[in-house]
């Protein structure tokens, strides 16, 4: 487990199979964080992809979400493709549960999950894609060092629009300077 202020990363468990259901298939969520077409997931989908038996799988690497003070799982956060060669990953995070929405708690994990990264995968860089109506995860990323590298313009549809796909990367140097403190 790995230890944030408000949050810790854990392995995921046979329980919050349900509530993963619920986070992925809340229709608002989708609309923010999907890619594609917000197709409902089936349990099935859901239980051979955060499989407790699996720590890695087809290259992706899932924490459980645990806020501290209560003990709930309250989402999740991944590790989607790591390129062993350059040492570049690329990360994702939903907080489902909305009762713990706009309390730092994503930004604790992204910190949390960076860290790993960085000092046991020994990465020199982490990346991410937001849309950019997602402006609350857009806000928090800034707050964990991430930087904008470019725009796909126009890459998403949701709601009847087109939106931008904001490409956005934290380097390992930049992360040590702010977050890192160095003994004299």
């Amino acid at each position: 487990m790995y230890y944030g202020e408000k949050v810790k990363l854990r392995a995921h468990k046979k329980e919050d199979i349900y509530k993963i259901y619920e986070f992925l298939n809340d229709a608002e969520l989708k609309n923010v964080f999907d890619t594609v077409i917000a197709f409902p997931m089936t349990l099935e989908q859901i239980e051979e992809e955060y499989n407790e038996d699996t720590i890695e799988k087809d290259g992706k690497y899932s924490f459980a979400i645990e806020h501290i003070e209560t003990k709930k799982y309250i989402g999740s956060c991944m590790i989607t493709e790591v390129n062993f060669v350059a040492r570049v990953a690329k990360v994702g995070i939903i907080i489902g549960d909305r009762e713990f929405l706009g309390k730092g708690l994503g930004t604790d994990a992204m910190k949390v999950l960076i860290r790993f990264i960085f000092e046991q995968m020994n990465m020199n860089k982490v990346k991410l894609e937001v849309f950019s109506h997602n402006v609350r995860a857009f806000k928090s990323y800034e707050k964990c060092g991430f930087k904008v590298e470019g725009v796909l313009r126009e890459e998403g549809y949701k709601n009847g629009k087109y939106i931008d796909l904001v490409l956005m990367s934290i380097l390992r140097r930049e992360w040590e300077n702010k977050f890192v403190y160095h003994k004299s």
